[in-house]
């Protein structure tokens, strides 16, 4: 099951992981608010934890890209008998941080830039978003129809530094973790050398797409080894 991020939905956020559709079956989620679903005012990452464990059938990986990590995080506790795995790629969840300089720093602007932001104007506040984050994606201008309801979305998110991640309740749950990031912000380094520590998680650093790791060649290789020996742990 892979749960997308911030801004694009999920087709465009997992396009590089479909020939793995070949081997395994592949649940796509699209949270609400994002194309072909409806505009919505408000997004909270625990109402989405709540959609995602129950969406997770009788034992799922469950993958899940920035702030779509946070909401894995949140949602693998809820329902761990139907997690075979839980994979978090770069997830803002700073509040397992806190006091480190640079977590200080991304949660102090990205406070102010939701407070004083051009919130009035779906494309700058986009624009100065993925600079902020690190993303190496450069939306057209005029924004495509699906790019601005994203945008317009994400203006509605409840900061990701406001969730308080289960850390305890995760390391003791049974299934493997894996967590990755791109080596490129030492903001979500912190965070995910943090959860590689406190979940005895394995670690797996990509370095060359920014905040979205998931696109390059090595990401499918890696994720699919951790899948299958995720997979024979439980059988065995």
């Amino acid at each position: 099951m892979l749960v997308h991020g911030s801004v694009t939905g999920g087709r465009a956020t997992w396009r590089a992981q479909r020939p793995l559709g070949r081997r395994w079956e592949l649940v796509v989620l699209n949270r609400p608010g994002f194309p072909p679903g409806p505009p919505v005012e408000r997004v909270d990452f625990d109402d989405h934890a709540a959609l995602v464990a129950s969406e997770l059938g009788a034992g799922s990986h469950l993958v899940g890209h920035s702030y779509g990590g946070v909401v894995s995080l949140l949602a693998a506790p809820r329902r761990p008998e139907a997690v075979r795995s839980l994979t978090v790629i770069e997830p803002p969840a700073m509040g397992v941080a806190r006091g480190d300089p640079a977590v200080e720093r991304f949660v102090a602007e990205g406070t102010d830039w939701w407070a004083n932001g051009p919130t009035h104007d779906p494309e700058a506040f986009l624009r100065g978003f993925l600079r902020y984050v690190g993303s190496d994606y450069v939306p057209p201008s005029p924004l495509p129809a699906a790019v601005e309801q994203g945008a317009r979305t994400l203006i509605g998110e409840r900061a990701p530094w406001e969730a308080e991640i289960p850390l305890d309740e995760l390391a003791a749950a049974p299934f493997p973790k894996l967590v990755v990031s791109g080596a490129h912000h030492a903001a979500f380094d912190a965070v995910c050398a943090v959860l590689e520590a406190r979940l005895g998680a394995e670690r797996v650093v990509l370095a060359g797409a920014g905040h979205n790791p998931q696109r390059l060649p090595g990401f499918n290789g890696a994720l699919e080894d951790f899948w299958r020996r995720a997979s024979a742990a439980r059988e065995g």
